[in-house]
């Protein structure tokens, strides 16, 4: 048996091909278009999505069809799919986890004082990075929208939901508990959707999807005719969870770190519910074997961003990959420091009206500071997070697993631990994502009966250490950061 893992993420859809005894085989990758239409808005075009999806899984495939398949899908969590059943066409381009159109919305609810239920209820915060703000904006600006989702006509989901519907042809509406805990519309403690949530949105519940385990079985799909006889998609769940448990966090008290377009920071807390510290989030960590675990969890919009935004916009390097030998090829900062706030602050600041600023500048200022002050963006807003999670929830973390294109970076990762003063493990399987989501596969086929057994399989690379020589200066780097910071949200 043969597992595709689909991974789909902000930027691109990706389809890798693993063993049995999880070996890489192959990967195909497609990128889709963004869109922004207004200042601080973010769409994809789902229907781009799903043909990317077709195309990658073909490409990945190409003569071998007749082999044994399975399907997986991991996927960027919190942007949000509305579609009419009758046509299978969505209704609008999907809002993407970045999009700040529902902010109005948020401040809403807050001024309305259902903040506490909120997080109660969903273990979330209220803010226009989770999916059902941008639901309910379809459903209130969209002309025709409303009627027709209160008449039943229209469904909802998140990418998992949208591609596990056309994938087996609209008989199957579906998605899994960790995506369905990042909607601000599921209960986590019922695991299921929430008619109190549902009516302060004002979403209709036949538009939701039936919330299932990670490991599930979701269905059977041809693939739009490309095998002959359908295979079987099993194990879904969102991209940090998948990372999660593809960096074989099943303990408590272990977390991975997804370095990404944005990233995810999360730490297993185990079986029982706990709520967050302030500005951090509880969702599902993930689902499996009969169990449910729940995670701690901050959320960084622009990481991998940022250095895109370098790249595409300021023009400033030709590929991401320069960044290393660029920030390296200055002695330090400079005092210049970088706000990526391109789509507010998320944890644990959550401050979404944040504009991004570049502070510090002086004449003798130049791109390379600036390019290092990018990259070093990264490592601090990870450790404004981690430290949230150690100093205020009382955990204490003995390494850090680390996935993602920006661990290539030895700079930023030897940044991270010494401002973290933990190791740094890399998994040598860079798409951790896709990993985790071809594990809840095989726990889905049977192929493991513990996570320990499953856990086996995982190796990773010696620890990158902090280093005594450069705490002083990483220190003053670090204050300078959090006065920077300051500045912004004050």
């Amino acid at each position: 048996m043969k597992v595709i893992a689909i991974d789909q993420s902000t930027s691109a859809t990706k389809a890798l091909l693993f063993n049995e005894e999880g070996k890489l085989l192959g990967r195909a990758s497609k990128e889709h278009q963004q869109y922004y239409p207004k200042s601080g808005w973010v769409e994809h075009d789902a229907e781009e999505i799903y043909r990317n999806t077709v195309a990658v899984i073909g490409e990945l495939v190409g003569d071998a069809k007749t082999d044994e398949y399975s399907l997986a899908i991991t996927n960027q969590r919190e942007t949000v799919v509305v579609w009419d059943k009758r046509t299978g066409k969505p209704v609008a381009n999907a809002v993407v986890w970045q999009c700040m159109r529902g902010a109005e919305i948020c401040e809403s609810l807050k001024m309305n004082g259902y903040s506490q239920m909120v997080q109660e209820k969903s273990g979330l915060l209220i803010d226009p990075y989770f999916a059902g703000s941008g639901a309910k904006w379809i459903l209130d600006n969209v002309p025709g929208a409303r009627k027709d989702a209160e008449d039943g006509n229209l469904l909802m989901g998140t990418i998992d939901s949208w591609l596990i519907w056309k994938l087996t042809e609209g008989q199957v509406h579906a998605t899994d508990y960790t995506n369905a805990s990042r909607t601000m519309l599921f209960n986590i403690h019922t695991l299921d959707w929430d008619d109190d949530l549902l009516e302060m949105l004002t979403i209709p519940r036949t538009m939701m999807a039936k919330p299932l385990p990670c490991d599930a079985i979701y269905g059977e799909t041809t693939v739009e005719g490309l095998f002959d006889k359908p295979i079987q998609i099993a194990g879904v769940l969102g991209d940090s969870h998948g990372a999660l448990t593809g960096q074989m966090c099943f303990t408590e008290g272990l977390g991975k770190a997804t370095y990404g377009t944005g990233s995810s920071v999360m730490v297993n807390i185990g079986e029982k519910f706990s709520p967050a510290p302030s500005g951090l989030v509880t969702s599902v960590g993930f689902a499996a074997l009969g169990k449910v675990f729940y995670a701690f969890e901050g959320n960084i919009h622009c990481t991998g961003a940022t250095i895109k935004w370098v790249k595409d916009q300021l023009q400033m390097i030709g590929d991401s990959s320069e960044c290393e030998a660029v920030a390296t090829s200055v002695e330090n900062n400079g005092g210049v420091y970088m706000i990526p706030a391109f789509a507010g602050l998320g944890a644990p600041w959550w401050k979404s009206d944040a504009k991004g600023a570049i502070v510090g500048l002086t004449l003798s200022s130049t791109k390379n500071h600036i390019i290092r002050a990018a990259v070093e963006s990264i490592g601090f807003q990870v450790a404004d997070l981690i430290k949230t999670m150690t100093d205020t929830a009382g955990i204490s973390l003995k390494e850090i697993r680390v996935d993602g294109g920006p661990t290539r970076n030895m700079f930023l990762m030897q940044l991270q631990a010494d401002l973290l003063q933990v190791p740094i493990v890399r998994s040598e399987v860079e798409d951790a994502s896709a990993f985790g989501a071809f594990i809840m596969n095989g726990f889905a086929r049977k192929q493991w009966q513990s996570f320990d057994e499953a856990a086996s399989i995982w190796k990773g690379e010696a620890g990158i250490l902090p280093k005594e020589e450069n705490y002083k200066q990483t220190a003053e780097n670090y204050f300078g950061w959090t006065k920077a910071v300051g500045q912004l949200i004050k």
